[in-house]
């Protein structure tokens, strides 16, 4: 099968007691074993973070975002890269907010259509939201604003390999 797709894991917080889970569920995503670098999260003592690169076909991205989903109470976020004549994507979850899902361009850049935009706009013109609030959930701000304290705690830590076996 060819490996078309590739992306990073960041497993943000999670109890001790997950990690064997978020393995084996990644694992099971991968087709291959997975034994990933666990380092104490700083930013929420008593929890552990790691982080991973993967390959695999298209839908990888996906699938480990269902399969982490199900275990509860992590923070996490998984990325695709953007292949050439392709877009990427984005995904991002707290235990508090849910997922959020983003396409993104070959730098990163989330992209917004156009009838996202639209209905943002119409969500003001129907005493909704102001268009901030709109553009900001677009964007996944709120996602942001509650990772990122959990992302710098992470910094200077190793990055590991992740292979679908053949």
């Amino acid at each position: 099968m060819a490996q078309n797709a590739r992306g990073e894991i960041f497993i943000h917080s999670a109890t001790a007691a997950l990690c064997p889970h978020i393995e084996w569920a990644i694992s099971a995503v991968v087709g291959a074993p997975v034994a990933l670098e666990w380092t104490p999260q700083g930013a929420q003592p008593g929890t552990m973070r790691a982080e991973s690169i993967w390959e695999g076909d298209e839908g990888v991205c996906a699938r480990i975002v269902s399969a982490l989903m199900r275990c509860h109470r992590l923070r996490f976020e998984v990325t695709s890269q953007a292949r050439p004549g392709g877009f990427g994507e984005r995904y991002s979850y707290t235990p508090a907010l849910g997922v959020f899902h983003a396409v993104t361009d070959e730098f990163g850049d989330i992209q917004v259509s156009e009838n996202r935009l639209r209905a943002a706009l119409s969500e003001r013109g129907s005493g909704g939201r102001d268009v901030r609030e709109a553009i900001d959930a677009l964007l996944g701000a709120p996602w942001d604003d509650e990772l990122e304290i959990f992302r710098h705690a992470g910094d200077e830590v190793p990055v590991r390999w992740l292979h679908r076996a053949v």
